[in-house]
């Protein structure tokens, strides 16, 4: 069971925290972290890519000349594949890109990640985290000048922190998610992760199962 130092916000250590081995010592599964990932880039596709085919394409009531005599070739309609701005054969159409992946599996993937950036040194525990008010230099100034960290950071609560949240939308360094919503992908988008006690806890809760 491994066991991690407790900051503050302000890197001060506060206490320790022993962790459970199935969400936080779990060997690291590239196989499984490349599924996970393939599967939440899958699910945010909007699949609304879509092209005209023949039918679809407006105009080409007629036939562009007639059928012999011009010595050019035969043509029933402009609106062709053969022609310019004409259908497209075999085109992308609407579709779902979303499928199926077991939970089991994406809580080991969880776990795998987690764990690998615990072993890395990469993953910070705090007390708590939360900011008084959902301003984006504020939580700026506490992640580089409190946390002392530079570099892509995914901040993990547990709770409605929407001040948190609205202060993290904003800047591209920083993603704050909460704990029962994490997902492997934002393990590894991120090159830190701090996470609050009560987080650590209930994902420790949660992995165990």
């Amino acid at each position: 069971m491994p066991q991690v130092i407790v900051h503050d916000l302000t890197r001060k250590e506060v206490g320790k925290l022993d962790l459970p081995d199935a969400a936080f010592d779990y060997p690291l599964k590239r196989h499984l972290l490349w599924e996970a990932v393939r599967h939440y880039l899958a699910c945010g596709r909007a699949g609304t890519h879509k092209t005209k085919n023949r039918v679809e394409v407006r105009g080409g009531g007629r036939r562009p000349w007639r059928q012999k005599g011009t010595g050019r070739a035969r043509h029933g309609s402009i609106r062709s594949p053969l022609w310019r701005k004409g259908g497209i054969v075999h085109g992308p159409r609407p579709r779902d890109y979303s499928y199926n992946f077991p939970k089991r599996a994406r809580r080991r993937a969880l776990a795998s990640a987690l764990s690998a950036k615990l072993r890395d040194g990469f993953l910070l525990v705090v007390d708590e985290l939360t900011i008084d008010q959902p301003k984006t230099g504020l939580l700026d100034r506490l992640v580089r000048e409190g946390l002392q960290l530079e570099g892509k950071t995914l901040l993990v609560h547990n709770g409605e922190q929407e001040a948190l949240d609205l202060a993290a939308r904003n800047n591209p360094r920083l993603e704050s998610v909460r704990a029962l919503q994490l997902h492997a992908y934002h393990v590894l988008d991120a090159e830190f992760v701090v996470i609050s006690r009560d987080a650590a806890e209930a994902l420790g809760e949660v992995l165990t199962r």
